[in-house]
């Protein structure tokens, strides 16, 4: 099925920023199943960055950019955010308190499996993902 959704401000940022019509389709037991492991892959990606990442970061072109941990709670900050747009709202944890992130981490998965909120999950899931990959790229990349 071919879809196009109009693009806005995130679109223009790389992000996807709108769900299409195709999110909103029930999620059969695998296809959540596979959904939460392709999330939860993208966290790994994104821990993985991190621990082989210096705690300072090489400076974007201009001086700018986050160091490691920053970005990291850049990232868990969004995923609160997230939250919300999924009809919960957990507590948002220190992204170096590997136990509460879990924890945290545990309640979006369970939301996205109830598909409830304003946020179809297929779209969530890929948002959450898209986000943790682009970071850990980032980390990647301004390590060298």
């Amino acid at each position: 099925m071919e879809e196009r959704v109009e693009g806005n401000a995130t679109t223009d940022f790389g992000a996807p920023g709108a769900p299409c019509q195709a999110d909103s389709m029930p999620l059969t037991p695998a296809e959540a199943k596979r959904q939460a492991e392709l999330v939860e892959a993208c966290w790994s990606a994104l821990a993985k960055a991190a621990a082989k990442a210096p705690a300072e970061l090489r400076k974007g072109p201009r001086g700018g950019g986050r160091d490691r941990d920053p970005i990291l709670q850049h990232v868990v900050g969004a995923e609160a955010a997230y939250a919300r747009a999924l009809a919960i709202r957990p507590r948002e944890p220190e992204a170096t308190a590997g136990a509460a992130v879990k924890a945290f981490r545990g309640e979006l998965l369970e939301a996205l499996a109830a598909n409830r909120g304003k946020w179809p999950s297929r779209y969530a899931a890929r948002r959450i993902a898209w986000h943790a990959l682009d970071h850990a790229w980032e980390i990647e990349d301004r390590s060298h």
